[in-house]
């Protein structure tokens, strides 16, 4: 029996497509100029495998629960920075003076443990040498000790789980709250609630890794079962273009005529009109006319938001930004090329959400190759994690001063992930293993405590050392959703006849991390 009363909260995907169609649809569709006049069918066959029963909304925002969240919000806006390829978490923020203590030591759990590559050499001590800063006193790696500065600000999480050990799950289980594709991202879930506060940019920006994407590719801030347009837009800061297909080639604008473009539009305007007239209710054509009202919009707005060249000489300074000059960087991996290039994506992080942007996903790391250019560590850490630790910190650090220094922070959540740790014991002499058992992640800003470490792991950093009561990324997505006003348990889309959410069936929020 239907509830004749249903909760503003819960939205069927159906629900979301009754009533007429808004005129600018129906003049998108005759409209034979600009983006109005794209091929529709060639694109739309490409999203075949979305889900058919996805509605976008109908009214004037996007975001279904303004003006109705289950309680005053702490935050409005989040930027992720995600760890590609399992960061250690025993070499950068989760001091273990027993593994110093038995450096060299045949490496005994005390139990059978499973590895992903038989990892299960000799203890192996932290490569770096830990100091304990700020007021709270917490640990850092020397290699990521330019975090120092903001160390009172972050919340530790240390005795994180996930559910397996395998890079393309684990990374998905840490974006969508599922190891199976499929699932609307956090960013997905996040853009869809509450919608822009800039209706010239999208809700949610992705910054991917500058030489390729990690597991599993775009699904990991795709909107799934959501509509369309609530999934991550790919920008990648600093390069010619760094919005695909936003502007028109200029080499190619200048070769067309007035009256050759007209014809072209015309014949486009053509194609479109027996394509939408045959569609009539397929929501996907509405999520993309939305897509394109969005780019026509983003066309003045996203390149003034991507460009740093006016920010002054202080801020550049304090990213790493000052030194930056031509030429290519070494073919090995250097602190020098992943200070820029990750910094770089923070500071533009900080003048996208000050213009609006929801959600902004950065991404350390790319999918696995010969040379390692990601946190999978296997064969040396040393190697491998050190110059993107650098410029991760860096990039971390001068996000969160600049975030305080602009007043952002206060309603800014920065949350920093990966998709598993690595092993306490050795692989290889110089590398690590993963560890599915325990791992860290931290966040910052708005409405979080900082200065604080929670849920200690084991005296190894194999496990946490409450072992009945873990965290897991449900946790962190649900205190995510709290703070940003939203109770997990009510944000829900009906989706084959289940009522889905981030957290699925799990999570409660850390009120001990809450400031």
């Amino acid at each position: 029996m239907q509830d004749p009363h249903p909760s503003p909260w819960h939205r069927t995907a159906a629900s979301e497509s009754h009533g007429a169609a808004p005129s600018r649809r129906e003049w998108l569709r005759q409209s034979g100029a600009g983006l109005g006049g794209i091929a529709l069918a060639a694109i739309l066959a490409e999203e075949q495998a979305k889900a058919a029963n996805a509605r976008p909304d109908q009214g004037g925002s996007p975001g279904i629960l303004k003006g109705v969240l289950h309680h005053p919000p702490k935050a409005k806006r989040v930027i992720e920075l995600f760890m590609a390829g399992a960061a250690s978490h025993v070499d950068l923020f989760d001091f273990k003076p027993e593994l110093v203590k038995r450096h060299g030591q045949e490496s005994d759990f005390g139990e059978k443990v499973e590895t992903f590559q038989n990892g299960l050499g000799p203890w192996l001590k932290p490569v770096w040498d830990f100091r304990k800063y700020g007021d709270c006193g917490h640990a850092l790696s020397e290699v990521v000790a330019d975090l120092a500065p903001v160390v009172d600000d972050i919340a530790f999480v240390h005795n994180m789980v996930g559910k397996t050990g395998v890079h393309s799950q684990a990374t998905l289980l840490q974006t969508t709250g599922f190891q199976l594709p499929g699932f609307p991202s956090a960013g997905s879930w996040i853009s869809y609630a509450l919608g822009s506060l800039n209706d010239n940019l999208p809700t949610f920006v992705v910054l991917p890794d500058h030489r390729g994407l990690a597991s599993n590719g775009t699904k990991n801030w795709d909107s799934g079962f959501l509509p369309g347009q609530y999934s991550g837009t790919v920008a990648y800061p600093g390069t010619p273009s760094p919005i695909a297909n936003l502007q028109a080639d200029p080499r190619f604008r200048q070769e067309f005529s007035a009256d050759s473009e007209a014809a072209a539009l015309s014949l486009m305007e053509k194609i479109n009109r027996g394509h939408a007239a045959q569609r009539a209710d397929d929501p996907r054509l509405e999520a993309r006319i939305r897509g394109y009202e969005l780019a026509a919009r983003m066309q003045l707005a996203a390149p003034e938001a991507l460009d740093i060249s006016g920010e002054p000489a202080h801020v550049l300074k304090l990213y790493g930004l000052d030194d930056v000059t031509g030429g290519a960087y070494p073919a090995e991996i250097n602190a020098r090329e992943e200070t820029h290039i990750f910094a770089r994506k923070c500071l533009t992080a900080r003048r996208l959400v000050e213009r609006g942007v929801r959600f902004v996903q950065i991404w350390s790391g790319n999918d696995n190759g010969f040379p390692r250019r990601n946190w999978d560590s296997h064969e040396d850490i040393r190697r491998d994690h050190g110059p993107l630790a650098r410029g991760m910190a860096r990039g971390a650090s001068a996000l969160i001063q600049d975030l305080k220094r602009t007043g952002l922070l206060d309603d800014t959540i920065v949350l920093w992930s990966t998709e598993f740790g690595r092993m306490p014991s050795s692989q290889g002499g110089l590398g690590r293993d993963h560890n599915p058992y325990c791992f860290t992640t931290w966040m910052a800003g708005g409405g979080i405590k900082g200065g604080v470490a929670y849920g200690p792991s084991d005296d190894f950093g194999y496990k946490p050392l409450d072992r009945e009561n873990p965290t897991r990324i449900y946790d962190i997505h649900a205190t995510l959703l709290h703070l940003l006003g939203i109770d997990h348990k009510k944000l829900t889309v009906r989706h084959d006849g289940i009522d889905r959410r981030l957290t699925d069936v799990h999570g409660h929020v850390i009120r001990d991390i809450l400031a």
